[in-house]
């Protein structure tokens, strides 16, 4: 029998990471019979006077959120990481090691009304957001190692607040993820002299296999090594190492094409996808005016649906004692996504 991959169980490596991904393309041919989730259908209000993210609302800190009109960004009231605290005693045993822990965190509105979000915003709304990202990445990386935004969309990604927002941590260290990333992405840059990503897009624009959409500065492809059913990688045509690089054209072309993203992954299976997301670059702090050739900046979507708006992929069992496992091949996902309209549902 000849092997087929979109048919057949095989292992996909994921040089990012240095790990392997099991993917049984056969398995999802099964009955699914397990927990199905609840469709919010519940209509999200433009504004709450309840909501402490709506503008002129006090929080829970007693502090009462401005009248703002665009993006406002404050510091997190129940933050994980504070810039100050006492420094743990350091130990050299090898099994009982502790390390210091600084940072802040921030929350980011993106806009004054609940009911908004990049499907509804103007392609402007939307630039005025990464606008404000890169601001922040400029300012918190002139004291902090990694800035990492990220937003979780839906409950089903652990968002208790419905007003289109994200978050922005930020470390005096350099996070697990990271860290394996700048290793892995150095290696290879030393070994071949040119940078993974741009390589690995390179040959995917040649396959077009895997490509979700794209436009002049910016592809959306489902990566080959994905882990999640329907993950996405976003990508810039050139090489760019942080949001700091990114100019003015290239900050209006990634607004429009995460906005035909999420119409597509809300098309899928016509709800509100949820997802995480996150944006990873070179390192800032101490390190921001070094070179870091081997970094490509990309941003990452982690949706975790399966089969509809109420199946979803639950990473346990296999994936958290041995390795990551996917039914649905990244080529079938990509080609699911890619069919769906850029814009949304009505």
């Amino acid at each position: 029998m000849a092997f087929n991959p979109n048919e057949h169980q095989h292992l996909r490596y994921n040089p990012l990471k240095d790990e392997w991904i099991l993917v049984s393309p056969h398995r999802a041919l099964r009955p699914w019979s397990g927990q199905t989730e609840t469709l919010a259908t519940e209509q999200v209000p433009r504004f709450d006077p309840s909501n402490p993210l709506c503008p002129g609302v006090k929080r829970a800190s007693g502090i009462v959120t401005p009248n703002y009109t665009t993006t406002y960004v404050f510091t997190n009231d129940f933050p994980a990481l504070l810039e100050e605290g006492p420094e743990p005693d350091q130990t050299e045993d090898p099994l009982f090691q502790t390390r210091s822990a600084k940072g802040t965190c921030k929350v980011m509105c993106y806009h004054p009304h609940s009911d908004m979000y990049l499907h509804n915003l103007s392609t402007i709304e939307v630039v005025a957001i990464i606008n404000e990202w890169v601001k922040q990445v400029e300012e918190l990386g002139q004291k902090y190692l990694w800035v990492q935004i990220f937003e979780n969309r839906g409950q089903q990604m652990g968002c208790s607040n419905p007003h289109p927002h994200c978050q922005i941590w930020s470390s005096t260290f350099l996070p697990n993820e990271a860290k394996v990333k700048d290793h892995n992405l150095k290696a290879y840059f030393e070994k071949h002299g040119r940078p993974l990503l741009l390589d690995y897009l390179e040959k995917e624009l040649s396959k077009r296999e895997r490509l979700v959409t794209e436009n002049d500065d910016w592809v959306v492809v489902v990566p080959y090594w994905a882990v999640w059913p329907f993950e996405t990688m976003v990508l810039p045509k050139r090489q760019i190492q942080r949001f700091t690089d990114l100019a003015e054209c290239q900050r209006k072309s990634l607004a429009s094409i995460l906005q035909v993203l999420v119409a597509k992954y809300d098309n899928l299976f016509k709800c509100n996808f949820p997802y995480s997301m996150g944006w990873h670059g070179a390192p800032t702090g101490e390190k921001r005016n070094e070179t870091h050739p081997h970094w490509t900046f990309h941003g990452i979507y982690l949706p975790p649906l399966l089969r509809s708006a109420t199946v979803k992929k639950f990473m346990v069992g296999y994936e958290l004692l041995a390795q990551g496992q996917r039914d649905l091949t990244p080529e079938k996902a990509a080609s699911m996504l890619r069919e769906q309209y850029d814009t949304r549902f009505k």
